[in-house]
């Protein structure tokens, strides 16, 4: 099994997972484990391209105009708030060797993007092992998950330009949800090393809903705890699973394409995709809907 010092490259655009000290503050974590300890410097990553089509029927490419009055924003955690698909690629591909998954044959990205990112766990025990008792593949979910939260602590980045967008929307009194397939544990972990704990009003469990993403019950969830119809509410989101949840849920979704392809998110639904939150896309929208006095969120 394959030192965490070199942890595989996903495709990508950010530079490699480090700790952002002007935004994440002062938390340091006092657990260390030789085995799995990541080493970021050999985290080097690519860019993806950015999308070149869209599938949600707006008015243009890059408009929410259609949400004025914009009221709320709904944001999927892993890989949306955070660049965390490395940390669990590499958990699921050294634990999954470890088991004799595919002959003891490492996983790829592809099938990592393809059958694992934005699934809940009750949902990967039964893809990843059919065979197996539900007692045993949920075990080895819950490791997964525990060695997912120490390497998390170890080294962990914010999108690029989040808190960026973060002020925007405290500035404009956006109404604002956590909606996750995540363990309630490594949710809370995440919003807490992003100093989180006190921007969103409410964290959504995929798992504490009817039915987890891809579904739309924690969105309409989300949305029923705010008080805000969907119509005046938009999603981002970093996934197909979370993707398609979200336009069920009858909300434009703007999908980063941190890790998954922008094909397949332009096919699950999104609006458009961005690269980071700093993308001009982006901003030309939420400058669209300021332009438009759209934005009357509740000021704060």
């Amino acid at each position: 099994m394959q030192s965490a010092a070199f942890l595989p490259r996903l495709p990508q655009h950010h530079s490699h997972l480090c700790r952002s000290d002007n935004f994440l503050g002062s938390h340091h974590s006092t657990w260390t484990c030789p085995k799995w300890k990541l080493a970021a410097s050999r985290i080097a990553v690519t860019r993806m391209s950015p999308p070149a089509s869209t599938s949600h029927s707006l008015s243009s490419e890059t408009s929410l105009a259609a949400l004025a009055p914009l009221e709320a924003i709904l944001f999927d955690i892993d890989g949306t708030l955070c660049d965390s698909d490395p940390i669990h690629y590499y958990a699921f591909r050294e634990m999954l060797q470890e088991v004799g998954f595919n002959g003891g044959i490492p996983i790829t990205e592809e099938f990592f993007v393809k059958k694992i990112s934005g699934m809940h766990n009750e949902e990967l025990c039964h893809v990843l092992f059919p065979d197996w008792e539900i007692q045993k593949a949920g075990k080895f979910m819950e490791d997964k998950e525990e060695m997912f939260r120490r390497l998390a602590s170890e080294k962990l980045e914010p999108v690029k330009g989040l808190p960026k967008l973060l002020k925007w929307i405290e500035g404009q009194g956006m109404r604002r949800a956590a909606v996750t397939n995540a363990p309630r544990p490594n949710a809370e972990l995440i919003l807490s090393l992003l100093g989180l704990n006190d921007f969103f009003e409410t964290l959504v469990i995929g798992s504490e809903c009817e039915r987890a993403k891809p579904f739309p019950h924690p969105y309409l969830k989300a949305l029923e705890v705010l008080g805000v119809p969907e119509q005046h509410a938009f999603v981002f989101e970093d996934s197909v699973s979370g993707t398609k949840a979200g336009v069920a849920a009858g909300m434009p979704v703007v999908a980063l394409g941190t890790r998954n392809p922008e094909k397949l998110l332009t096919e699950a639904g999104a609006a458009f995709v961005i690269m980071d939150f700093l993308d001009p896309k982006l901003w030309k929208a939420l400058d669209e809907l300021e332009k438009d006095a759209g934005v009357t969120g509740i000021k704060t």
